[in-house]
């Protein structure tokens, strides 16, 4: 059984890999904060939380601290509890009062990504001191504290050259020579290269502890978007209706590939634009801003957080529905359509509204990728 933990813990990518891919497995810890930015002194509140004996004591005073400074609901933490198999008091609302000290020898995998801040550039002596302040300085904390077999780091492509270079040169020091794994030159994944129909570039990072003997992890060798199983087209609603009692989006058993079965379907018009945001959407843009227009693509443009807001179609996936004599009826993806684009089958349970949801969907990595980077950490023996 594999004793899984995550950091910024989104919708649960790793989770859903490794129920598509058969594996045993059991969840340690959650934690994610949804959003939520509470006004606290940080290093005060690390002092008394880190200062309590047990896990129950610092979770309900963390816990308490969120409910009195803020009046939102997290609802990654609503998601994330009805579809996965975890107590929920394991689900921490804060990594930065997360004592990973509690959980050390309990961890074999530990994966999340943090935002890409800025990092000082002077300096590389304070391992993670340099890092302090920081969300990484967390995710590095975290990783010494608990002492995990591997982890699995996951960021915006962009992070190694961010601040010419110098944020990855601070972040490998911190991973090879402070916390002392063996890690593989990062890497960027295309989602349109692991079987899913979304151009989706991430970067990864795999690190396996220096004291377990295995082989050498390699990242997966990409299968292209020449030989995509499907495209956006076939996960339609419109193609392959949801339903519940039969579930048209699915996955193997065995192999853990998506199986797509065609029934048709209708989507609620309330996913179709009004002729006012179908015109701005499907302009070409300004003087000093050209956009494209297109629509109907059958490798889905990435997914964003903030797909409800309504971008221009160069920078969003829109869906023609009918034409009538010269105006086109567009609409928008739905939530379930977005969480298919993500690798999530139609077993994913939405708890929380089409806002939310799609919010969860666009910050989320695509399953698919996830799975092909967990069979070859497997490969490597490590776990």
């Amino acid at each position: 059984m594999i004793r899984l933990a995550t950091l910024f813990s989104g919708i649960g990518s790793v989770e859903q890999a490794l129920i598509r891919m058969n594996k045993d497995y059991k969840i340690v810890f959650a934690c994610d904060n949804g959003d939520i930015d509470i006004d606290v002194d940080i290093e005060k509140t690390k002092d008394i939380v880190f200062g309590m004996k047990s896990k129950k004591e610092k979770k309900v005073y963390v816990d308490n601290l969120y409910k009195n400074k803020s009046r939102k609901q997290n609802y990654v933490k609503q998601s994330y509890l009805a579809n996965y198999n975890i107590n929920e008091d394991n689900f921490y609302a804060d990594v930065r009062f997360l004592d990973g000290n509690d959980y050390k020898g309990e961890i074999d995998l530990l994966v999340g990504g943090s935002p890409c801040q800025s990092f000082s550039s002077v300096g590389f002596q304070g391992g993670l001191e340099d890092v302090r302040g920081t969300l990484f300085y967390e995710y590095a904390r975290i990783v010494k504290e608990t002492q995990p077999r591997v982890f699995i780091y996951e960021n915006v492509r962009g992070l190694t050259t961010h601040d010419n270079g110098e944020t990855w040169k601070k972040i490998k020091k911190v991973f090879v020579e402070t916390l002392h794994y063996k890690i593989t030159e990062p890497q960027v994944l295309n989602a349109a290269d692991y079987g899913i129909p979304q151009n989706r570039r991430r970067l990864f990072v795999v690190g396996i502890r220096n004291d377990i003997n295995c082989k050498d992890f390699i990242y997966p060798k990409p299968l292209g978007s020449d030989n995509l199983p499907f495209y956006m087209q076939d996960i339609l609603e419109d193609n392959c209706k949801y339903n519940p009692n039969k579930l048209n989006y699915t996955f193997d058993k065995n192999s853990g590939k998506i199986i797509i079965n065609k029934e048709k379907g209708i989507v609620d018009k309330k996913y179709i634009l009004t002729p006012k945001v179908r015109d701005y959407c499907l302009k070409t843009g300004t003087k000093n801003f050209k956009t494209s227009t297109q629509t109907d693509l059958p490798i889905a443009r990435t997914l964003l957080r903030t797909m409800t807001q309504h971008h221009r179609a160069g920078v969003d996936n829109y869906i023609t529905v009918k034409e009538y004599k010269t105006t086109k009826v567009i609409r928008s993806l739905t939530e379930r359509e977005c969480l298919r684009l993500m690798g999530y089958p139609d077993s994913f349970k939405i708890v929380v509204s089409t806002q939310q949801m799609m919010k969860q969907a666009g910050n989320s990595i695509v399953v698919d990728v996830m799975m092909a980077v967990l069979l070859e950490i497997f490969k490597t023996g490590a776990l």
